[in-house]
């Protein structure tokens, strides 16, 4: 099917639903970073990307990395709202015994291409899988999101010299840029300005965009397909918590998760009722 942008949109606010949902029930988790990414995953799951949730083995799929592995949630509410396996299994997250463990393991849930969380290996993992589809003269594409704070890890850049260096055009990176981590801001932290100029120093088609705006997240997208020869990233300028008026902005629920009140206030706000 395919979907207009203001039903992208739609899709984007119900992935959020699903995050504040689920980490509420579990009652532990990362919403933040869920949250600010929702926009980008319901372009690529519900738009961009080659996939079928009944066959999630297809040779031919895109394949997609969450590099930032702790915004398990936003990509569990994906596949489940895709129809990788029953939405109901999103109040799972985090159980002994669930498949929806806090970060992606891969095994565990359908559609998770790559086992995650050590901050700083998804971009090498999606260099591996861009390179082999290059040497087996595939077409599908590989596409990785990557934290603001994670680019903190050196491991990402030398994953980037490698891709342009095999000019692996197909695989586009994202980078979430929300400029919060789990300590406060990324520029206290460790410094990571300039961040466009980083990734163009290292060879790579750069776009920077904003990352709630879906016409400008399907637009980017469009434009990085048609790249001949380098890798593309697509800079996001985001805000954490995006769509819950006390989690934007606020590092806190980096890893904390909203309280029974809490919940419902959020969900009244996202659903438009607040």
């Amino acid at each position: 099917m395919s979907y207009t942008i203001e039903e992208l949109e739609e899709k984007a606010n119900l992935l959020r639903l699903d995050v504040i949902k689920a980490t509420s029930k579990a009652g532990s988790g990362h919403p933040g970073g869920s949250l600010s990414s929702a926009d980008l995953m319901a372009a690529l799951y519900f738009k961009i990307m080659k996939h079928d949730p009944n066959n999630p083995q297809w040779e031919d799929r895109d394949r997609f990395i969450l590099s930032k592995g702790h915004a398990a949630p936003i990509l569990y509410a994906a596949l489940a709202e895709t129809g990788y396996f029953p939405k109901e299994e999103l109040l799972t997250l985090r159980k002994i015994g669930s498949n929806l463990q806090g970060h992606p393991v891969r095994g565990k849930v359908p559609g998770v291409e790559m086992s995650t969380g050590s901050l700083g290996q998804g971009l090498s993992m999606a260099c591996g899988m861009a390179l082999a589809g290059k040497l087996d003269k595939k077409e599908h594409r590989i596409y990785c999101l990557l934290g603001d704070g994670e680019l903190q890890s050196g491991q990402n850049w030398e994953a980037a010299m490698l891709a342009r260096h095999y000019h692996l055009n197909n695989l586009i990176a994202f980078v979430d840029r929300n400029n919060l981590q789990i300590t406060g801001c990324t520029e206290k932290a460790m410094s990571i300005d300039p961040v466009p100029e980083k990734w163009r120093a290292f060879g790579w088609n750069v776009l920077v965009i904003d990352g709630h705006e879906m016409f400008q997240i399907v637009e980017a997208i469009g434009k990085a397909l048609q790249a001949k020869k380098l890798p593309t990233v697509i800079i996001m300028k985001t805000v954490k918590g995006k769509g819950v008026s006390f989690m934007e902005n606020n590092c806190d629920f980096h890893g904390k998760t909203c309280c029974a009140c809490d919940e419902q206030k959020a969900i009244n706000e996202l659903e438009g009722k607040a």
